[in-house]
């Protein structure tokens, strides 16, 4: 199981000093951010795609190669990759970019973003948002896997005798994931594939999250990927972390209050309660994530939101080391003990390039 850190890459003030970032301040904070998570042992970073303020994270690949330059380990990922409002070809081109660049230590999520206004800056309707994801993914899944691609579709011009450059790394394309947090056909659009689900599972309560993935789970096995229990599902988390609850609510609240994504809504203990956000001990980190798979059974891919919010970075950084130090190690041990033999590790480039190794062999 791969446990990792995600970034939205909100520019936020701080609500107890009254500082905001600069964008070249939240940008190098992404960078130690990843660092950090490297250093401390955990799998994955990932940043969204925002093209508007208050976010910074606009070109995804440009900051994880920078990243990729600087780790040996981490797997480098996306939170959002906007299949809608980007063209698929420059998607296909930029992540098998990334990919050499990486030496394979790279997936990506495709989602459909939750800013509304981004479909006419780049000449789309919102209210074809989901025809968009369906058909800009079906022509990005065959460029990765045919040398040569004629194509039409209702969205971008044709395709004739088309080559995507560079072609994907030992002829693997990268992994995908399909972020969703409330659209079952994305949950049937990864299983049709048999690619990764990935629910965000920051806003919504446990029943949600479970029929979701349960369906992701049932189409999986429906299209004969393998069984329900086999399908590849990732899950989002946010958590501040203090040796005492107390405190950690203490220093916690002024940010969530005036968070832009949950501020000036329900409470901070009302929101604990009903949805995954989790403020407290280690420990509390910890019993509430092992209890994630209760509703969406073993899993693959762990994401926790550390950076949200105008939280300063010196105190992202402490959080990421009680993650590393603290909670990990102990979910790493406990969502090992009892796992099915049949449940599958997350994918990687090494496994899926075994995978076809294997396959060709078979068929010759």
């Amino acid at each position: 199981m791969q446990f990792g850190i995600f970034s939205v890459g909100d520019v936020t003030p701080d609500p107890t000093t009254g500082r905001t970032p600069t964008e070249r301040d939240r940008i190098k904070a992404m960078v130690a951010i990843a660092l950090k998570a490297e250093e401390v042992g955990l799998d994955v970073f990932a940043t969204g795609e925002h093209h508007n303020p208050p976010f910074v994270p606009s070109s995804p690949t440009t900051m994880l190669g920078y990243i990729a330059a600087q780790t040996e380990r981490l797997v480098l990922s996306t939170s959002t990759t906007l299949i809608t409002t980007n063209d698929p070809v420059k998607i296909a081109e930029d992540f098998a970019m990334l990919q050499h660049l990486a030496d394979g230590r790279m997936d990506l999520m495709m989602g459909r973003g939750n800013t509304g206004p981004v479909y006419p800056w780049f000449g789309q309707d919102i209210r074809q948002g989901i025809n968009l994801a369906i058909e800009n993914y079906a022509l990005l899944h065959r460029l990765w896997r045919e040398d040569v691609v004629n194509w039409e579709g209702k969205f971008r011009t044709p395709l004739q005798g088309f080559t995507s450059t560079p072609r994907p790394l030992d002829g693997v394309a990268p992994f995908v994931w399909h972020g969703s947090i409330r659209s079952p056909e994305i949950a049937e659009q990864a299983a049709y594939y048999g690619d990764g689900f990935f629910h965000n599972n920051i806003f919504w309560p446990a029943d949600h999250t479970k029929r979701m993935v349960e369906l992701y789970r049932s189409r999986y096995a429906h299209y004969g990927h393998g069984t329900a229990e086999q399908a590849i599902v990732g899950l989002g988390g946010q958590v501040f972390m203090r040796k005492n609850s107390q405190d950690a609510i203490r220093e916690f609240r002024p940010y969530f209050d005036v968070a832009p994504v949950y501020g000036h809504g329900p409470s901070l203990e009302d929101f604990m309660d009903q949805t995954p956000l989790t403020v407290g001990s280690p420990q509390q980190v910890i019993e509430k994530t092992l209890a994630f798979r209760d509703y969406a059974g073993d899993y693959q891919r762990q994401l926790f939101l550390m950076d949200h919010a105008g939280l300063p970075l010196k105190t992202v950084l402490e959080q990421i080391d009680m993650l590393g130090e603290e909670v990990v190690p102990v979910l790493r041990k406990e969502f090992a003990a009892g796992r099915p033999a049949g449940v599958p590790d997350a994918p990687t480039h090494a496994s899926l390039l075994a995978k076809k190794e294997s396959e060709e062999v078979t068929v010759a």
